[in-house]
């Protein structure tokens, strides 16, 4: 245990480089360590933009350093950890779930003098040179609570008492959505958000809903509930499914908004009356900005650590996976256990009518 009251640290680093819905997660934290130190200057490291993004406007960032180590050149890449090790930063927490030892090399480059960090499956003796203190992660938790246990290992009491997903939107964030439902033809109205997508690194792209199974569930709800649209969001990633959906659908069922960028769809989501997707950056986003209905596809890589940070969302269950998450994906740095047609065939196994047997739920009080 590392006594910090003697040597209150003045720069503290947040390392979230894992997903951008993984960031989302990580602001409860942001929010303790202002508790602890009011007076240090707190940063965030991330590799996505849209984890920037996310963070923009949060009283408990006082900076944050961006930059793609995944796609970035290695000069590239070494000037931005030698630029924030040249801070000299006090203390640093390598947030869970970066299970990969890349993640604890990057950590030791940046060289905080103190480096909390997780053991994962795949710890070492080398690890022991790379932070300076740690503690197991747990599976069982969510990872805005394996993020605070790191506190203790500071001998500090949480003060924290209800931690949740925090986004700070602006005014202009705000209107800029309400405008937009406008312009969409739902002001005043119920309607559902979907992200058909999911992230892309190792192969995670083969947890998505097959774009069938989207369009048959699409016309499910418009038999049962002809009043409520389909609002979908994405990027460039899903552009493949929503033309396809495009293609399927009416156009007064379903509706593609351009976006600005992560910031105003979120504010655009906050609007909805329900949300649905499997585990994503958007599930997050639905969960921070409190969708009154949200479903969440059960997906081989559904665990814990990456449920929504509330308690009311709704599992849809997928009866190939059947709660054994564990079995298929594990913070080790692998990806989901299966070879691409048997993943995509546990996706298959979730059929159209429960997911709108789930959905409808949400829409009675309508």
């Amino acid at each position: 245990m590392v006594s910090v009251r003697s040597n209150i640290p003045a720069r503290i680093l947040v390392i979230s480089m894992a997903g951008i819905g993984d960031t989302l997660q990580a602001t409860p934290v942001f929010e303790e360590l202002r508790l602890q130190f009011p007076g240090a200057r707190l940063h965030a490291a991330v590799v996505w933009a849209g984890s920037a993004q996310l963070l923009h406007g949060n009283p408990h960032v006082d900076q944050v350093h961006q930059f793609n180590l995944l796609h970035g050149s290695k000069p590239a890449a070494l000037r931005f950890l030698l630029g924030l090790r040249s801070h000299h930063f006090d203390l640093s927490l390598t947030l869970h779930p970066q299970g990969r030892r890349e993640y604890r090399i990057v950590t030791r480059i940046i060289g905080a003098r103190q480096r909390l960090s997780h053991d994962y499956e795949n710890r070492s003796v080398i690890d022991r040179c790379l932070v300076t203190h740690s503690l197991p992660q747990d599976y069982v938790v969510s990872g805005a609570e394996n993020n605070l246990r790191l506190l203790s290992l500071l001998g500090l009491p949480r003060r924290l008492t209800n931690p949740a997903t925090r986004l700070h939107l602006s005014d202009g964030e705000l209107r800029w959505a309400e405008s937009c439902e406008r312009s969409l033809g739902l002001e005043g109205r119920p309607w559902l958000g979907i992200h058909a997508g999911s992230g892309g690194t190792k192969n995670l792209s083969l947890r998505r809903w097959p774009a069938d199974s989207w369009i048959a569930f699409a016309r499910l709800l418009a038999q049962a509930r002809p009043d409520i649209p389909i609002v979908a969001f994405g990027g460039p990633g899903e552009q493949q499914v929503h033309e396809q959906l495009r293609a399927a659908l009416p156009p007064d069922r379903i509706h593609f908004p351009q976006t600005p960028d992560l910031r105003h769809a979120a504010a655009l989501v906050a609007r909805a009356s329900a949300f649905l997707s499997v585990d994503t950056a958007f599930m997050h986003i639905a969960a921070a900005t409190r969708v009154p209905h949200q479903c969440v596809i059960e997906t081989p890589t559904l665990n814990p650590p990456v449920e929504p940070l509330r308690p009311d969302w709704i599992r849809i269950p997928n009866p190939a996976v059947g709660g054994r998450s564990l079995d298929f994906y594990r913070y080790d740095g692998r990806p989901i256990a299966g070879t691409p047609d048997e993943l995509t065939r546990i996706m298959q196994s979730v059929t159209p009518e429960a997911v709108a047997e789930h959905v409808l739920r949400g829409f009675t009080r309508h």
